[in-house]
């Protein structure tokens, strides 16, 4: 091997090396601010639409513990993610996505991303 083409190699590792580092580090401090953001709607338990879509009520009708609340029309429960197309919602599921940011229509955090979750104390 040459001494050109061994100065080239190790300069190729050494770039190589330092992308990797400079990954790692960005990856690192970015880490709490790229959190993954579920959007939830508050939707009626018995407004289910010919086409599966869910019209979409108002946050205030949603209980945010457990995301069921009855009511004189029937039960509101969070529906999550999905496509909004004007009043309805297509695409979610009823099912609460663990380790993201959970968010209201209205702005309100329901749920906390990353490692771990919600805790509570007391009685």
């Amino acid at each position: 091997m040459t001494a050109q083409k061994a100065r080239r190699m190790s300069s190729h590792a050494v770039r190589l090396g330092m992308l990797g580092a400079l990954s790692l580090t960005l990856a690192a401090c970015g880490s709490g601010s790229s959190e993954e953001e579920v959007q939830a709607y508050c939707v009626a338990q018995d407004s289910q639409l010919p086409d599966g879509s869910y019209e979409i009520a108002d946050d205030d009708l949603c209980d945010d513990d457990d995301g069921i609340r009855s009511g004189h029309a029937g039960g509101y429960y969070w529906y999550y993610g999905g496509t909004r197309r004007g009043t309805k919602i297509l695409g979610g599921s009823t099912v609460k996505p663990k380790g993201v940011k959970i968010v209201t229509v209205k702005g309100k955090v329901l749920q906390r991303g990353g490692f771990g979750g919600r805790s509570s104390s007391g009685s």
